[in-house]
């Protein structure tokens, strides 16, 4: 009698399964490549648009954002910084300092917490820079000379120090502060 071959069989259920298994590999290899197909298509189409239209998608899609509950008190050409302020004033992190002006228009300005008078200063000219891109009017505006004739006070006593903190004034929240005039001494 000869001698039996004693190795045993694959299971059929393995045999599929080993099979199934470089199908599914090959699909996933075939995915990939649509996928990156599809991927420079529409980097070939995004280079295709013109730049107007990315605008136009642009600007369409921010004012949705704007839209918002927390960010409709946002103009329709809001900044990246507005945006960040506003979320920084939901959050507890930043604070609104009226700055109101000799003509009663009051400047609603965002600050952070631990802002110092130079950061509220900044915030002033930033402030008023947008608001003259986006209404027009004088293209600019002498800052070291707005600086020199005038100053900013909190409850009669002015915000001399630029390096003092807001709230080493008694400055908070949704609290006032006048834009004023500096007498000249004689």
């Amino acid at each position: 009698m000869s001698e039996v071959d004693q190795t045993p069989l694959p299971n059929p259920t393995e045999v599929l399964s080993v099979k199934e298994n470089q199908e599914r590999e090959g699909d996933d290899r075939v995915q990939e490549e649509e996928k990156d197909l599809v991927e420079e298509e529409d980097e070939e189409d995004e280079e295709a648009l013109p730049h107007s239209e990315f605008l136009d998608i642009f600007e369409e899609g921010l004012a949705r954002i704007v839209q918002d509950p927390l960010l409709c008190d946002l103009p329709i050409q809001v900044t990246l910084e507005e945006v960040n302020s506003q979320v920084a004033l939901e959050y507890g992190q930043a604070m609104t300092v009226r700055v109101c002006k000799a003509d009663g228009e009051v400047m609603p300005i965002v600050v952070v917490q631990n802002a110092t008078v130079l950061d509220l200063k900044r915030a002033v000219r930033r402030f008023m820079e947008l608001k003259q891109q986006r209404e027009g009017g004088v293209e600019h505006i002498s800052w070291r000379y707005v600086w020199r004739t005038y100053h900013l006070a909190f409850d009669g006593e002015k915000l001399d120090d630029d390096k003092m903190k807001l709230k080493d004034y008694g400055i908070r929240n949704r609290d006032e502060v006048t834009f004023m005039k500096k007498l000249r001494k004689k």
